[in-house]
């Protein structure tokens, strides 16, 4: 294997893992529920 292909293979893996990782973030926040907005009845006028 030339260093090109390493280079190759390396960053494709780390591009993976970054992929994994975002989807996993989404999964965990979206798990947490609606969002729902801030009450605006404690705001000051």
């Amino acid at each position: 294997m030339d260093k090109s292909q390493i280079v190759a293979i390396i960053t494709g893996a780390i591009s993976i893992l970054i992929a994994v990782a975002y989807l996993i973030m989404v999964q965990l926040l979206d798990f947490r529920g609606e969002m729902l907005p801030a009450p605006i009845s404690q705001l000051p006028i």
